[in-house]
């Protein structure tokens, strides 16, 4: 089997687009390639896209590659502008044409400032102090680092940040500055991000969702507003476990009848290349109510939604029951943690097709009565 090929962060791009624009500012010449020294030791390269010095200011551009890594930031032009600052203001950094700003809380930046992380941060600054030293400008360094990503704004749309409340564009991020393939840290800690954001804005019910049929679901069902839904893809234990540590008094977990079959069987990672629906399991959770006619042919086919069809046909009601065996693994992985957790299972409409837990127990009773 090939290995996947690993990446650059954005953060590592624009640390290297402003060690190259700052050796331009002091000596008129743009190092290409140009090397940076990452947190873990690594020394990589890389190309310069675009170059450009004025009177007073350089500007560098490098296209981020993501390797194997399905990022939506792959082939995106991370650029830097630097210029020099008022005597005594230090390093500044500031948001150009598609980097966000941060407007709410719970951030590791504060509300204002530009989303551009801290690892990114510290290594531009270290970046910069390397360049003054070789050319002998002295440890005071007053410097404006404006970062830019051609058409960010519009690649924002399919990232967190809307809902996260960084405006205007993506965040610069990366805290080794290597990109992982299939590792999807980014997604993982935009979840962690998520429930710091809604944590410090007050929300007592947060809902995770595997897709944006369940989450519509879930947001109507219980009236949330978006800053309290967590896209949680395929990463449940993700969200449990930062829950767990950073609990909430109540969450919600949806998602399809499939996605939530694998997590009624005890899979946290719900990515089918890492876990399969296994209809034999399905089988035996419908046998119990339907016989074993219907657990044979559900053993039988092919997708857990004809699974969902042969029990609904039968009058079986098998989304309540893979709701309930779903509730068991998270209510195992926030064992001892405070937080009441339910969960609702939806079709591919988007209908409620099974839901256990804090609040859908209570409204299977009421609905019985």
């Amino acid at each position: 089997m090939t290995e996947l090929r690993r990446g650059w962060t954005t953060g590592a791009c624009a640390t290297a687009a402003t060690r190259a624009a700052y050796a331009a500012l002091l000596t008129g010449h743009f190092p290409d390639p140009v090397q940076i020294t990452l947190p873990r030791g690594q020394t990589p390269s890389f190309a310069l896209a675009v170059e450009r010095l004025d009177d007073g200011a350089a500007m560098a551009g490098v296209v981020k590659d993501a390797g194997d890594d399905p990022d939506v930031t792959h082939l995106a032009l991370v650029m830097s502008t630097v210029t020099p600052g008022p005597a005594g203001s230090g390093i500044q950094f500031r948001a150009g044409p598609g980097v966000g700003t941060v407007t709410l809380p719970g951030l590791p930046l504060d509300v204002g400032e530009p989303a551009i992380n801290p690892v990114p941060r510290q290594l531009m600054r270290q970046a910069v102090f390397e360049v003054a030293a070789e050319h002998g400008t002295g440890p005071e360094v007053d410097l404006v680092i404006e970062i830019s990503v051609e058409n960010g704004e519009e690649i924002a749309k399919h990232t967190w940040n809307p809902r996260l409340g960084i405006l205007g564009g993506l965040s610069i991020l990366g805290t080794t500055g290597v990109v992982v393939p299939y590792s999807c840290s980014a997604w993982i800690d935009s979840i962690r991000r998520g429930v710091d954001v809604a944590r410090a804005d007050g929300q007592q019910h947060l809902a995770g969702a595997t897709g944006s049929t369940s989450e519509r679901a879930v947001a109507e069902l219980y009236g949330l507003p978006q800053l309290a839904l967590l896209d949680m893809g395929d990463f449940a234990g993700a969200v449990l476990k930062y829950v767990r540590r950073h609990p909430v008094p109540r969450l919600t977990i949806a998602g399809g009848f499939g996605k939530l079959s694998k997590l009624a069987q005890g899979h946290l990672d719900l990515h089918s290349g890492r876990s399969q629906v296994d209809l034999t399991a399905l089988a035996e959770l419908a046998r119990p109510l339907g016989g074993d006619e219907l657990a044979a042919q559900i053993s039988a086919g092919t997708t857990a939604l004809h699974a969902l069809r042969l029990a609904g046909s039968a009058g079986v009601d098998l989304g309540a029951a893979v709701a309930e065996r779903a509730l068991l693994t998270c209510q195992g992985v926030l064992r001892g943690s405070t937080v009441a957790v339910d969960v609702v299972v939806v079709d591919r409409a988007g209908a409620v097709v099974g839901r256990a837990g804090h609040e859908g127990s209570e409204l299977r009773g009421r609905d019985g009565e």
